[in-house]
């Protein structure tokens, strides 16, 4: 009836003929009374044909109107019974599905067709002998839309689909053809972990492993496919221990070894690549672990890894073997008899809840053995993301959850702890407050000198150095060189209108000077950018070793060398021996670079420093001084595969035990004598000197030292600060040093930081200086761990090594290596000693004692500000009514960059530049330039004596265990009391996990937008002053980053210091001030690592951003405000509903695509290194990620991305 409408459509235009033919296919499906097989296979082998013959017809089937195309088809094949008919349905699905890519495999999913398929697949199989074409197809179909159907698993489980799959696979192991499908279905069902389970106690292990055979050229298609699944089925723990208990983990290494031996033209890496996917999986349990051990799968992956190292394209297999044999090293405690710190300290009083309380509580002996609650056997990726804070580590829904959501605790409250009478006690330190002057004879003060005033301190700039930072050229020169400067871009317009003739040539002067030192701070990079040796200082003195001087030792360098290596000797009778009456010092006379060096006060200074350790030595680099070079260092560039090549080289150790010596040469456990006699066959260490920390070294090659880091006194941790001596070493040979007990999950050292060296036989021969030394610089996860008991009950944690690579250039030379560049509290004494020396007429400096540290140490507090013009009420009115600004630093003893800072702000403020002279006349600075120094004495990196992070103890500091800070806290309290609350708080601070400067501050409003909480309009009305300063430093400080600062209000942070100053005393302008100690990523600076120039530069300009913060206040001009008001609506969060909104910076490096996760409890996919993404690791390796961070020079980025703080 039919047959000549069909011949008619010979003449009918292709997409007609479609719509014909599925409107036939839909009349015969909805009519089951004519229903006719033989049509139905008609129709559908047409379509077929027209799909297979011509393009468009696909299109014209997904595009028909009214029911569509798929509806027709799906609908056919759910109805009919014909097996051909529903064959022809299946290729013609398989077509569409083919060409159509993903998008039409999605419609087909959104029309139900996987459910279809299922119901047919549980029908044919009811057969007594299942059609094998029919499975053949459905299979296909099923492999193909499955990985877009992500409810395909549990469909097939609840249909009963999966047994039906894993029977046809028992039924035809040698049905290539039919097999192939059935295994791609099996790998989608297995990505359900249920599934895999339940796959699993059905035998679908065993059932691979009978298909997954040795090298063969036949069916490489198929072993792949099944090796793929088994990768899947194997990701379940139960999985996983099943294999292992049913001894295939040496079938995987042998097949595994197989491959790799026959596949010599490289073409089946995917199937190598599975292998190892399969160990991966099961070594991701403590049982698979120890099969692979036992199997001896260390050996057979090292020695297949190293020879495919010669060629790049398997660096996925290099990879893949590496993260194995990472997770099988066994996890060791280090080589201590406890984690805990070398030193103790005894404390009078212990609070019951602290960290020094739970240490004393666990048993000895046992506060890190690793034990059984550390082996983790999550298959989760290793989530240690270890920030700024020291705090545990958080994902980003906990970051999140950290910004302060309580508008009771955002709001600034006024009220300070202590009564009035018992702050009283602080009126002593603000004496300016209310002196009269009436004894001090100005007359005399304007025209006499102060000491050493000839040599005044200028503002310290990295292009134009001070007299403290002349270059060598220039050291015989009796003036600065003159500077050249651009015109004043400020407008002072209204400034002019509102001061007489005589103080606007006055203020002109000022502006002046202000756009010269914004813009003559930074470095010329045409000048500056080539790094040349500098002209050593040509000056020397000789004198005598100061051996003899009350115990204190500086030991003779010659007669060091004539010892053996310049090491220390042991006890004070070989230093005596050293130091003899006729012992003469070559030193280099550095006192026209440095004027705030003093060799013989250094040593005075050092005398008066307490210590836990009792140190009776002095370093070199401490008492020379440092000069720093005239050129800039630029960032490490990494080559590629340094990383790999050290983790290699270090699980050699567990492959050839026999090459390691093991040999102890330094250790501070064994008090009488750490420094062990080596006989001239190994270096020589030493730590025993003011900031100095190095616990343990022990031998490991002729060459290669591991290195471990002394804890914080009374802590079991903390540790990165490092500063340490060697001597002993051999001209051109290549040494390796590994600090393996190093505790961030990241560093810098990964991104272009290298460590600081000090050559003793430099600094004799002119060059007294720190310079980046280091090649093959990485930082990675080791095999050693913490124990659950070491880190409060938390599961273990492992440490990290930081290693980097050297050649010595001086015979019998002995150096110092250093995380950054040192400062001791011996250093800082000397230099407020030489500054109030130098101090010139007309500058008010009061140094006094703020309170005594736990240690028996001083803590200074500075007062400086200009004297009076004269006596009179209006004078002195005038001077006791200026702002008051407060400053502090090195609260974390292991930022010694924050006291470079300081050093710069120092000098600027005792300057004698118009610039200078004028700051004092606005201000009245109260500066705290040390408020550990207990912690940098005694080397610590975190904590004070007493065991914890005194920047956690600013709510409730204790006076007796946190006495800086509770004093620190008092004088704050006291001025919030009298009504002179701080214009300005900085707390000076570094930051090890990102480039530049920056800062933190308190906003209630921009935290209100971070955290996405309801908040009435009164609580968004909020003075922008806060961004004035960070806003002024972006726009004169090269190293300054704006996009790097973050004012959001965090739980965490709630007893940091800018937290409480801003809402216990109330100052709006509370911040924290973070430099960096690798280098900087933008600015001028860009590309180069940071030296003591640039930090001392960044201080000086922070005082040069206060003037301009007072111009700017001063004038009543509230133009700026509406600019920051602009910037901030600019930078407004959007809010993206996915994904929360975090204020926590994210890494601001990439990682290195071949840094693969090393963890033990890794098992993600994404840790492994696509051969695509392998080529271009080092490509990569120093960009920043397409999603910008907040490093990066976007003013916007602050909005979206997390900032994470050193405080």
């Amino acid at each position: 009836m039919n047959k000549p409408k069909m011949a008619s459509e010979k003449g009918v235009p292709s997409n007609s003929r479609v719509q014909i033919l599925l409107a036939q296919l839909e009349k015969i499906t909805v009519d089951p009374v004519g229903r006719d097989p033989e049509t139905a296979r008609q129709v559908t082998s047409k379509l077929l044909h027209l799909i297979q013959t011509q393009e468009k017809t696909s299109k014209e089937v997904m595009m028909t109107k009214g029911t569509s195309g798929m509806e027709v088809i799906l609908s056919s094949l759910e109805s009919t019974r014909d097996i051909q008919t529903i064959l022809n349905i299946l290729c013609i699905l398989s077509e569409l599905l083919t060409l159509g890519k993903g998008r039409r495999v999605g419609v087909f999913v959104s029309k139900g067709g996987t459910a279809v398929l299922l119901r047919i697949l549980i029908s044919a199989s009811k057969e007594y002998h299942p059609n094998e074409e029919l499975m053949l197809h459905l299979h296909s179909l099923l492999a193909k839309v499955g990985p877009k159907d992500r409810k395909l698993g549990v469909k097939a489980r609840l249909t009963g689909a999966l047994n039906i799959t894993i029977n046809l696979i028992k039924k035809n192991l040698q049905n290539v053809k039919l097999l192939l499908p059935c295994l791609q279905v099996l790998r989608v069902y297995s990505t359900n972990m249920v599934n895999a389970i339940s796959l699993g106690k059905h035998g679908a292990i065993e059932l691979i492993f009978k298909i997954v055979a040795p090298y063969s050229k036949k069916n490489t298609s198929l072993i792949k496919v099944a090796v793929d699944a088994l990768v899947a089925l194997l990701k379940s723990k139960t999985n996983a221990r099943h294999a292992v208990e049913g001894g295939y983990v040496p079938t995987l290494l042998a097949l595994y070894l197989d491959w790799h031996r026959n596949d010599t033209w490289h073409r089946h890496t995917v199937i190598r690549k599975g292998l190892l996917g399969c160990l991966r999986n099961v070594t991701n349990i403590k049982l698979g672990r120890r099969a692979f051990t036992k199997a001896d799968g260390m050996r057979i992956l090292y020695n297949s890894s190293c020879e495919c190292l010669s060629l790049r394209a398997l660096d996925p297999l290099v990879n893949a073997s590496s993260l194995i044999m990472r997770k099988c090293f066994p996890k060791n405690r280090l080589p201590l008899p406890s984690i805990k710190s070398a030193f103790q300290y005894q404390l009078e009083h212990v609070l019951p809840s602290g960290s020094v309380a739970h240490l004393c509580s666990q048993n000895p002996g046992v506060d890190d053995v690793v034990d059984d609650s550390d082996d983790n056997e999550d298959t989760e990726a290793d989530t240690e993301n270890d920030t700024e804070n020291e705090d545990d580590d958080k994902d980003c829904r906990s970051l999140n959850d950290d910004i302060e959501k309580d508008m009771n605790k955002l709001h600034p409250q006024k009220i300070p702890s202590r009564p009035f009478e018992e702050l009283k006690v602080y009126e002593k330190f603000f004496v300016e407050l209310s002196e009269d002057f009436q004894d001090y004879n100005f007359e005399s003060s304007t025209t006499s000198s102060s000491a050493n005033s000839d040599e005044p301190i200028v503002v310290p700039t990295s292009e134009a150095p001070s007299r403290n930072h002349v270059s060598a050229q220039d050291a015989s020169s009796t003036s600065a060189p003159e500077l050249t400067i651009s015109p004043l871009q400020l407008d002072t317009s209204d400034f002019a209108q509102e001061i007489n003739k005589k103080d606007e040539a006055h203020y002109q002067k000022v502006e002046h000077d202000l756009s010269q030192a914004s813009e003559h701070v930074s470095l010329n990079p045409d000048e500056m950018g080539v790094k040349q040796k500098g002209p050593p200082i040509s000056a020397q003195k000789s004198m005598q070793s100061p051996l003899l001087l009350e115990g204190i030792a500086i030991r003779c360098l010659a007669a060091a060398a004539a010892g053996g290596g310049g090491g220390s000797d042991c006890g004070s009778e070989g230093a005596e021996e050293e130091g003899g009456e006729g012992a003469v010092l070559e030193v280099p006379d550095t006192a026209q670079l440095l004027p705030l060096h003093d060799l013989d006060l250094y040593v005075d200074m050092v005398k008066g420093t307490q210590s836990v350790p009792h140190y009776t030595e002095v370093a070199y680099p401490d008492y020379f001084g440092h000069v720093a070079p005239t050129y800039r260092e630029p960032l490490l560039e990494r080559l590629y595969g340094v990383q790999r090549s050290k983790i290699f080289q270090d699980i050699e150790r567990l492959i050839h035990p026999n090459d390691i010596l093991d040999k102890v040469v330094y250790d501070l456990d064994i008090s009488s004598c750490p420094v062990i006699e080596s006989n001239g066959e190994s270096l020589r260490f030493n730590s025993q000197f003011e900031s100095g920390n190095l616990r343990k070294a022990i031998q490991i090659r002729k060459y290669e030292y591991d290195l471990i880091l002394n804890s914080d006194i009374n802590s079991n941790h903390h540790h990165q600060w490092f500063y340490f001596e060697v001597s002993g070493m051999r001209v051109g040979a290549t040494y390796r040093f590994n600090i393996i007990n190093c505790e961030k999950s990241n560093s810098q050292f990964n991104y272009g930081m290298q460590a600081l060296m000090y050559s003793v036989q430099e600094a004799i021969n002119g060059r007294p200086r720190w310079v980046r030394t280091g090649t093959d610089v990485c930082y990675y996860k080791n095999h050693f761990a913490r124990s659950s008991t070491a880190t409060g009950g938390q599961k273990g944690k492992s440490y990290y090594t930081m290693t980097f690579s050297t050649i010595f250039s001086h015979k019998d030379d002995v150096c110092y290596f250093s995380y950054h560049y040192p400062y001791t509290y011996s250093s800082l004494k000397m230099h407020l000693s030489k500054l109030e020396a130098m101090k010139a007429p007309g500058i008010y400096l009061r140094q006094d004692v703020l309170c005594e540290t736990l240690g028996g140490n001083s803590c200074p507090l500075l007062t400086i500000t200009a004297m009076p013009e004269s006596n009179s009420s209006d004078h002195i009115c005038q001077f006791r009514n200026r702002p008051l600004i407060f400053l502090s630093a090195r609260v974390h003893p292991g930022e010694t960059n924050a006291s470079w800072v300081m050093k710069g702000t120092l000098e600027f403020l005792m300057g004698t530049s118009l610039l200078a002279t004028t700051l004092r006349e606005a201000y009245i600075f109260k500066i705290v330039p040390m408020l550990n120094p207990d912690g940098v004495i005694n080397g610590n990196h975190r904590c004070s004596l007493s065991g914890e992070d005194l920047n956690r103890q600013w709510q409730l500091p204790n006076p007796e265990l946190h006495p800086t800070i509770y004093h620190t806290k008092g004088l704050l309290q006291y001025l919030a009391h009298i009504q002179r609350a701080p214009l300005v708080f900085c707390d000076y601070h570094g930051h090890s996990r990102k480039k530049n400067v920056f800062m933190y501050g308190c906003s209630v409003k921009e935290t209100i937008w971070q955290s996405n909480i309801n908040a009435a309009s009164s609580d968004l009305q909020e003075d922008l002053a806060y961004r004035a300063l960070p806003k002024i430093l972006s726009q004169i400080a090269p190293a300054f980053s704006m996009a790097s600062c973050s004012f959001v209000v965090e739980r965490s942070k709630e007893s940091t210091a800018r937290v409480v100053v801003w809402r216990e005393i109330g100052v709006q302008r509370s911040y924290t001030m973070e430099s960096t100690v690798c280098g900087c990523d933008q600015g001028k600076y860009k590309g180069f690592q940071i030296g003591t120039k640039e930090l001392e530069e960044m201080g000086a300009q922070f005082c040069v951003a206060l003037l301009r913060l007072k111009r700017m206040t001063g004038l009543h001009n509230h133009q700026y405000l509406l600019d920051l008001e602009t910037d901030l609506i600019g930078t407004q969060p959007k809010v993206v509903s996915s994904c929360p909104t975090t204020y926590v910076m994210d890494e601001d490096e990439p990682s290195f695509l071949e840094a693969v996760d090393y963890s033990a409890e890794s098992n993600d996919e994404d840790t492994e290194v696509d051969l695509e993404a392998s080529g271009a690791t080092d490509a990569n390796a120093g960009q920043v990620p397409a999603r910008q961070s907040d490093s990066e020079s976007n003013h916007d980025a602050w909005k979206s991305e997390p900032v994470t703080s050193s405080q």
